[in-house]
C-alpha cells in the first residue's frame, strides 16, 4: 500500500525486566514520548491503533486492551482499536494507522505497541508462544521438529520445546540447519551476526542487553537448540513503542521538522507453497519496492525481524539484498555492521534491543526514524535517507502467519 503518511513523533520505552511495571505504565510512557516528539496533546489525537499479542495469556487482560491502556493515561472518547497479530502485532497497528491517514478518514492517529512477557510462571510465556501457530496441528508439528532434530544429531533439540523455550527457536533451528545443510552456512556465520547485533545494541541506551560479545563468546554459550546458542536467540521482554502518524496537511499545519514518510507498507498473511518457492517475505519485499521506487540498493539502514541468527541472514536473501543461500557472503564481508554497505539492525535488534512482541514492529519504525533524522547517536549511519522495516509474526507450514514491510523515507 503507497501512503501519504508522515511520521510525526516517536517515542519508546527502555526494552527489559519490568516486573514492577504494568501495560499501562509501559503504553503511557511511549505515548508520552512521542506526543512531546511531535510536538503535540494528546486532545489532537482522533483515532488509536494499539498493538498487543499476549497480555490475555500473561495478565489476563483481554477484550479491551488499548482502551485501558489509553485511559489510564486520560485518554479516551476516540475510537480505540485493539490489533493482535502475533509478533507482527506492532507493524499491523502502524500500517493500519498509515492507511487510515492516506484514505483521507484521519489527520493525526496514534499507533501503539505494547507487551509483557515476563511471568513467575514461565510456562505461561513459553504458551504465548506456542499458540502463535495452528494448535489443531501442535502435536504434528511438535513431532515435525522432534523429528528433525533427531535426524540432524541435534540433541538439545531433540526435546524440551515450548516448555524450557519458545519453540519458535526450534522452527528457527530447523530452519537453520537446512540452510546450513543446503548451501554451506556455518555456526559461525550465525554467530558473527550474533556478536554484531552486541557491538550494535551496546550503543543503545533502551536494548535490553549491552554487553559486546565476540563471535567465540557466542559459540561458546549454552546450547538452547542446535545451531542455536543463547545470544543467536532473542529474549523475552517488556516493553512499548509508539509513533505518531500525519497526514501532509497536519505535518505542514503543526510544522513538523525533519518529516519521515512512510513511502509503503505491506502487509500479508502466509500461504502454502513450496520451499524452494518465492514465501511471504520475498513477495512483500518485491512489492513494497515497486511501490515505493526504489530497489535494495537503494536503502541505507535496515531493521529486520531476527528473532534469531539465522533469522537475519535469511532475510538478508528475503530482501534482495544477496541472491539465495548467499547470505553467508554479506556475513564474511561485514556488510552489515555499523559502517558497511547496508547496515542491519542498529538498534541491535531482537537478539540485543530485545522482543516484547507486541511492540517489537514500532521499535523498529522508532529506529528508522531517529536514523533517518540523523539523531540516532553514536549508532547513526552517515546520510541515511531510506529505511526499511521487516516485521514478521507466528507460523503456519514453513513461513510466517503475518509479515509487514515498511518503507521509510526522509
Amino acid at each position: 500500500m503507497k501512503t501519504n503518511a508522515i511520521v510525526a513523533g516517536i517515542g519508546m520505552t527502555r526494552f527489559g525486566k519490568h516486573m514492577d511495571l504494568g501495560l499501562k505504565a509501559l503504553g503511557a510512557e511511549a505515548v508520552e514520548l512521542a506526543l512531546a516528539d511531535a510536538g503535540i496533546d494528546a486532545s489532537k489525537l482522533e483515532i488509536a491503533y494499539v498493538g498487543n499479542a499476549a497480555a490475555g495469556l500473561i495478565t489476563g487482560q483481554e477484550s479491551i486492551r488499548g482502551e485501558v491502556i489509553l485511559r489510564g493515561m486520560g485518554i479516551g472518547m476516540i475510537p480505540v482499536i485493539n490489533v493482535e497479530n502475533a509478533c507482527a502485532s506492532a507493524s499491523t497497528a502502524f500500517n493500519q494507522a498509515c492507511a487510515m491517514v492516506t484514505a483521507g478518514l484521519y489527520d493525526v492517529v496514534l499507533a501503539l505497541g505494547v507487551e509483557k512477557l515476563y511471568h513467575e510462571d514461565k510456562r505461561r510465556t513459553f504458551g504465548a508462544f506456542t499458540g502463535a501457530v495452528d494448535v489443531e496441528a501442535l502435536a504434528d508439528i511438535m513431532a515435525s521438529l522432534k523429528k528433525s532434530a533427531e535426524s540432524g544429531g541435534a540433541a538439545a533439540a531433540a526435546s524440551g520445546a515450548g516448555e524450557k523455550r519458545s519453540m519458535f527457536m526450534d522452527i528457527y533451528a530447523a530452519a537453520a540447519r537446512t540452510h546450513m545443510e543446503r548451501y554451506g552456512t556455518t555456526a559461525r556465520h550465525f554467530a558473527e551476526i550474533a556478536a554484531k547485533s552486541s557491538f550494535h545494541g551496546s550503543l543503545n541506551e533502551r536494548a535490553q542487553f549491552r554487553e559486546v560479545m565476540t563471535a567465540e563468546q557466542v559459540l561458546a554459550a549454552p546450547m538452547v537448540a542446535e545451531p542455536l546458542t543463547r545470544p543467536m536467540c532473542s529474549p523475552i521482554g517488556d516493553g512499548a513503542a509508539a509513533a505518531v502518524v500525519v497526514s501532509e496537511r497536519k505535518a505542514r499545519e503543526l510544522g513538523v521538522r525533519a518529516p519521515v514518510r512512510v513511502l509503503t507498507t505491506v502487509l500479508r498473511s502466509g500461504w502454502d507453497h513450496g520451499y524452494d518457492d518465492p514465501g511471504l517475505a520475498e513477495v512483500c519485499a518485491a512489492q513494497a519496492y515497486e511501490e515505493a521506487g526504489i530497489g535494495p540498493e537503494d536503502l541505507s539502514v535496515i531493521e529486520c525481524h531476527d528473532a534469531s541468527a539465522p533469522a537475519e541472514l535469511m532475510a538478508y536473501e528475503s530482501l534482495q539484498l544477496c541472491g539465495k543461500g548467499e547470505g553467508r557472503k554479506l556475513v564474511d564481508e561485514g556488510a552489515t555492521r555499523l559502517g558497511g554497505r547496508i547496515p542491519v539492525n542498529t538498534s541491535g535488534g531482537l537478539l540485543r534491543k530485545g522482543h516484547p512482541v507486541g511492540a517489537t514492529g514500532i521499535a523498529q519504525i522508532v529506529e528508522l526514524t531517529e536514523q533517518l533524522q540523523g539523531r540516532a547517536g553514536r549508532r547513526q549511519v552517515e546520510a541515511a535517507k531510506v529505511g526499511l522495516a521487516h516485521n514478521g509474526g507466528g507460523n503456519i507450514g514453513i513461513d510466517a502467519a503475518a509479515l509487514c514491510v515498511t518503507v521509510l523515507a526522509r
